[in-house]
């Protein structure tokens, strides 16, 4: 509890169980109140990991509802059990837990309703493995992103994301894509909403259990994320009505 706000994390989980009880370790439990972990029908024992680690909630999909789909999941039950801060954290290890505390205070102490761990802000996403095309495509799209839906940032793309509930029940996130760029569709309805926010610096790490998506699914993602750019900017210039922004 902070300030008589209630703090939970959210952990969205696919094959986690190698990192699991790494990144759950590092969560600060004196000032979470809640974690809950969403397993989206892994492969390994994600789901047996959380139990002998205590996890209070665990939701289990039958079938892999994408990456969108599981911080559905995660979102609904985080605001149905009373949540007033919620972090999404990955349970790969890729973002360290460490940075709980901070963005905690940051919406507690209501400076910004939103905070993101930006792997960008100082130098060190290739020296933590960031692969140099992903670093590339993630300034790039950074930049079309910043000039379309009239914002800036120095991401739009880490899955580090902190909330107040008052965002998530601001914005209609369950209409959203199921897939990775439900990420990029969520910040462009907070923006859209006139909704602030900030970023902290977090350290990058890439190995080889931390998840990443291949060049494929990149590219599907990048293009993604520019139709979600243009649409935005269609919509705030009322040539569009699209279903996400109501």
């Amino acid at each position: 509890m902070y300030k008589n706000k209630k703090v939970v994390v959210v952990l969205p989980a696919y094959n986690a169980a190698a990192t699991l009880e790494k990144t759950v370790s590092e969560i600060p439990m004196d000032l979470v109140d809640e974690v809950i972990l969403c397993d989206d029908a892994s492969t390994d024992n994600t789901v047996e990991k959380a139990r002998e680690l205590g996890i209070q909630h665990i939701i289990s999909h039958e079938k892999n509802k994408g990456y969108g789909g599981n911080q559905k999941s995660l979102y609904n039950k985080a605001l149905e059990l009373g949540g007033n801060i919620i972090i999404m954290l990955h349970p790969d290890y890729q973002y360290t837990p460490k940075l709980i505390p901070s963005m905690v205070n940051i919406i507690g102490e209501d400076l910004y309703p939103v905070v993101l761990g930006s792997r960008i802000l100082g130098k060190g996403a290739l020296k933590g493995g960031m692969p140099w095309y992903k670093y590339v495509a993630n300034r790039g799209l950074t930049f079309t992103q910043n000039i379309l839906v009239n914002y800036k940032l120095s991401e739009y793309h880490t899955g580090y994301r902190a909330f107040s509930d008052v965002v998530l029940r601001g914005i209609n996130f369950n209409a959203n894509d199921d897939d990775f760029v439900f990420d990029n569709e969520m910040l462009s309805q907070i923006i859209y909403k006139g909704f602030d926010i900030g970023e902290v610096t977090c350290p990058t790490k890439y190995f080889e259990e931390a998840s990443s998506i291949n060049i494929p699914r990149s590219i599907k993602y990048g293009l993604g994320v520019l139709r979600v750019s243009f649409v935005h900017f269609f919509n705030k210039l009322g040539l569009m009505k699209t279903e996400i922004y109501k």
